[in-house]
This record gives C-alpha cells, sequence and structure tokens, in this order.
C-alpha cells in the first residue's frame, strides 16, 4: 500500500496516546484501579488499627515484690510494643485480688505464695502477659539475691546478656517476604493480564472491524504495534507506581513503619522487574490479537500466554529454597522472585542486575518474535491463525 509522503513521524506516539485516551476514559478501568486502591488502603488500616490499639493489662498484687514484677512486666511489654503496657492494683490478700479478677476489675492477679509465685485469670489466660511475668519474676528475683550478695545491677546485666547470632537469616525477614512475594505475585499477574487482554481486544477488533486496514495504509504497522505496546505499558507501569506509593504511604503511618527500610529498596526493584517482564510479553499479546479473526476467537490465541501467567503467579508465591533462587534468574518469572529475595536479604548485589539482564534480553528477543507474527497475520482476514501457521506466513 502507499502511504502518504508527510507520514508523521511520531506516528507511534499518536497510537500510544490514543490507548491511554481511551483505556483513562475506561469506567471498568478506573473503577478497578479505585476498588484496588480501596483495597490496599483497608487492609494497611485494618492492621494498622489491630496493632495499634492500646492495651492496658491490670495486674492486682498484695505486695511490694509483686508490685516491682509488675512494674518490670510493663517495661517488657512497652519495649515489644509502644501501645501496650501492664498497671499494678494493690490489694489487701489474695481473696480480694482474685475477687476483683471475677469481678473484672483487674485483669489477672500476681500472688507470692509459701508455694511460689501464682498468677491468676479469669477465664482466658493472656500468652503474653504470662510469658512476661515469668520472665520478670526471675528478673526481680535475680535481682534481690545479686544485690544480698553485693553484685550492682549494671554487673549483673553485663554478666546475664545474651547476644544473638543469626545463622540462618532473620525469620521476622523470612515472614515479611513469604507475604511481599504474594503480593507481588498476585499484582503482576493481575496487571500483566489485564493490559494484556487490553492490547489483544484492541488489535483483534481493529483487525474485525476493518480498520486496521486504514490504519495500516497510513502509518507504518511497526509504529501500530510500538504505539500500542508503549501506551499500554506505560499505565501498567503508572497504575503498579500508584499501588507501591499507597502501600508505603500507608505503612509509614501505621506501626509496620520500621519495615520500610526492608520494602522500599524491593519494591522500586519490582517496578523496574516489572517494566523488562511486562515488555517480555506486550508483543506476544499483541501477536495473539492480531492472530485472532474475530474478539471471540482471543480466548483461543491468549491462552498460551494467559497459562504462563498463571505458573508464574503460582511459582511466584510457592517456590522456596534452591528452586526459588534458580527461577529467580528465569525472565519473566524472575519480576516476582527476585525483588522476593531481595526482600529477605539473601542476594548479592549482582544477582538482581544479572537476572534484569537476562530479562530485557529475552524481552528483545520476544518484540522480535511478537513483531515479527503481528506484522505478517495483521491483514490476514482467513480466520483464526495459529502461532505455527502465522510463523510461516510471508510479509
Amino acid at each position: 500500500m502507499t502511504r502518504p509522503y508527510h507520514l508523521p513521524r511520531n506516528a507511534w506516539q499518536i497510537v500510544a496516546g490514543r490507548e491511554m485516551v481511551v483505556k483513562l476514559a475506561d469506567k471498568s478501568f478506573i473503577i478497578s484501579t479505585v476498588i484496588t486502591l480501596v483495597l490496599i488502603a483497608a487492609g494497611v488500616g485494618v492492621g494498622a488499627w489491630l496493632g495499634g490499639r492500646a492495651t492496658t493489662t491490670d495486674i492486682a498484687v498484695t505486695d511490694a515484690q509483686a508490685g516491682r514484677v509488675v512494674v518490670v512486666v510493663d517495661a517488657s511489654l512497652k519495649a515489644s510494643n509502644d501501645k501496650s503496657s501492664a498497671t499494678p492494683i494493690t490489694v489487701a490478700s489474695p481473696d480480694e485480688a482474685k475477687a476483683k479478677v471475677r469481678a473484672g476489675d483487674a485483669d489477672a492477679a500476681l500472688l507470692h505464695t509459701d508455694a511460689g509465685w501464682q498468677l491468676v485469670f479469669h477465664k482466658s489466660a493472656s500468652d503474653s502477659v504470662r510469658m512476661a511475668v515469668n520472665q520478670a519474676v526471675q528478673t526481680v528475683l535475680i535481682g534481690d539475691l545479686a544485690s544480698q550478695a553485693g553484685v550492682s545491677p549494671d554487673e549483673l546485666a553485663q554478666r546475664t546478656a545474651v547476644k544473638v547470632e543469626l545463622l540462618e537469616g532473620d525469620s521476622s525477614r523470612a515472614d515479611l517476604a513469604r507475604v511481599t512475594s504474594f503480593a507481588f505475585a498476585i499484582l503482576f499477574f493481575m496487571s500483566a493480564l489485564t493490559f494484556g487482554l487490553q492490547i489483544a481486544q484492541s488489535v483483534a477488533e481493529e483487525k474485525s472491524s476493518r480498520v486496521v486496514e486504514i490504519l495500516a495504509s497510513a502509518i507504518p504497522v511497526r509504529h501500530l504495534l510500538a504505539g500500542k505496546v508503549i501506551g499500554n505499558t506505560g499505565l501498567a507501569l503508572g497504575q503498579m507506581a500508584l499501588y507501591a506509593l499507597v502501600s508505603i504511604v500507608g505503612l509509614m503511618l501505621t506501626p509496620w513503619k520500621k519495615f520500610l527500610p526492608a520494602v522500599q529498596a524491593p519494591m522500586a526493584w519490582f517496578l523496574v522487574f516489572f517494566l523488562a517482564g511486562f515488555l517480555a510479553l506486550a508483543c506476544v499479546w499483541a501477536a495473539a490479537g492480531s492472530m485472532a479473526g474475530r474478539t471471540e476467537d482471543l480466548s483461543a490465541t491468549t491462552t498460551p500466554l494467559t497459562m504462563g501467567l498463571g505458573l508464574v503467579y503460582f511459582l511466584g508465591f510457592t517456590a522456596t529454597g534452591a528452586l526459588q533462587t534458580v527461577l529467580s534468574f528465569v525472565p519473566v518469572i524472575s519480576s516476582v522472585l527476585m525483588p522476593t529475595r531481595i526482600v529477605a536479604g539473601d542476594v548479592a548485589w549482582w544477582e538482581p542486575v544479572l537476572a534484569l539482564v537476562l530479562n530485557i534480553a529475552f524481552a528483545f528477543v520476544t518484540v522480535l518474535f511478537g513483531e515479527k507474527i503481528f506484522r505478517r497475520s495483521l491483514l490476514q482476514t482467513s480466520g483464526r491463525l495459529s502461532y505455527r501457521e502465522a510463523f510461516k506466513l510471508t510479509d
């Protein structure tokens, strides 16, 4: 076909801008984005509310030594959670202490009997309070015995201090890595599927309506493909960055803000890997759309991509150990697993760089593959094509 001599050099930019405008004007896209943001904010808010509620444990005591134990318990609870505390309530006798617990005027009673210490609850025992009291009783009694032996509290603390050495990494970071792996996997799956199908559907609709023949006569097919890929990739990356921003702001307003240093860098890496991983699939999504004779054929032409994304989603939060390490270098799935390993803190500086280079190299190959199929099958109107048939066509 002969194209006008005044063919715009920025044709791909026009196509990309149109793709963005159409998507941003789509009510379903706006609603789904808002719903996802609300769910993220609600999840952070509920967690903040549950973790930020102030709890005070009133403990009835009958003597000064028990009161000192409660003071130590209070310091221990505040050290682990600044919203928790313990307050001693002095009573005259053990019977009165138990009566306060039964009446609900005290949460527990700490009694010093001839047989030892006794911690009394009403119907259910608080494990955190029980553990704090056990530790506090030992601390107070050891301190009293040390004073009798002429040992100062500072010297006692120095002699009894225990330093922790982790041979297999921090379990709290491992727990955080498990949570973020699920978040990275589902975000990548949802976004890649949503915007990938958008690319395929846009191509299929233009092909079935014969609009693509008009477009192909005005601009190069390569520009048409580039505009669709770049436009939807920009939207997908922008949406993902918005989700990450809301998550970070939400964490800053919660007691979980201590985890921010551990997740900020992995989130940045995830956005970079997401860009490379989505680009590796975008042209193939466009090729799948061009092979469809009508929009109803998309379910068949996009099945390999949908199944591949499902596998990435599944392995993204189930792979562990050596399998996770190996797969974190495999293109596309590395977009989920490498940021997860960065959260866990078990990667050398060169590992994410190598994984990203491999992802970009794979994206280069898939772009060439997808562009060739797209160019050859776009103007074929004989019905749905298979990948093999599309690849055998001549330009």
